[in-house]
């Protein structure tokens, strides 16, 4: 008989596998973008805000048929749950646990996602929210303009001078 710290996709200490915090991570990602509560994909996939909340935390595995609704309601492919999953989560893959390492295709590991902050999915929202495209695409610009200010001495624009 297995062990409590192995049963149900945990990890040997008892902690959520690492796979599973990530894809509740981005579950909660993009219903965010969206700007939906969790009540609100709870009642898309019949469950409650709880079990969303539980998902979402990676304290409750997500199953095949349930990712594929999830999927279907928040409007992105089943893949976009794995998408930037760093090389140290994709190790503690059952495959991975039981020492069959060989991968179909390299994993690129990208330790900060600037997307996990709550800020940058507000940014994005708000932005989606433009009714006038026209002014959309100049605050795209002015926050591009803004990100690379200072960072290039050659591209400084010379009409505005600097201030003595």
């Amino acid at each position: 008989m297995r062990g409590r710290g192995t049963s149900r996709g945990r990890t040997a200490d008892g902690s959520p596998n690492p796979i599973d915090v990530h894809v509740g991570a981005r579950v909660k990602m993009r219903r965010t973008l969206l700007g939906m509560s969790q009540e609100k994909l709870g009642e898309a996939i019949g469950l409650t805000f709880q079990q969303v909340q539980k998902y979402e935390r990676g304290m409750n595995r997500i199953g095949a048929s349930r990712l594929f609704d999830i999927s279907k309601v928040l409007e992105v492919p089943i893949g976009y749950f794995f998408d930037q999953m760093d090389e140290q989560v994709a190790e503690h893959s059952p495959r991975m646990l039981a020492g069959n390492a060989v991968l179909a295709e390299e994993t690129i590991p990208f330790p900060y996602d600037p997307m996990n902050k709550r800020e940058t999915l507000e940014l994005v929202r708000a932005y989606y929210s433009i009714t006038d495209r026209r002014a959309a695409r100049k605050v795209f610009e002015l926050m591009r303009a803004l990100a690379h200010f200072g960072t290039d001495v050659e591209d400084e624009d010379e009409s505005f001078p600097e201030e003595e």
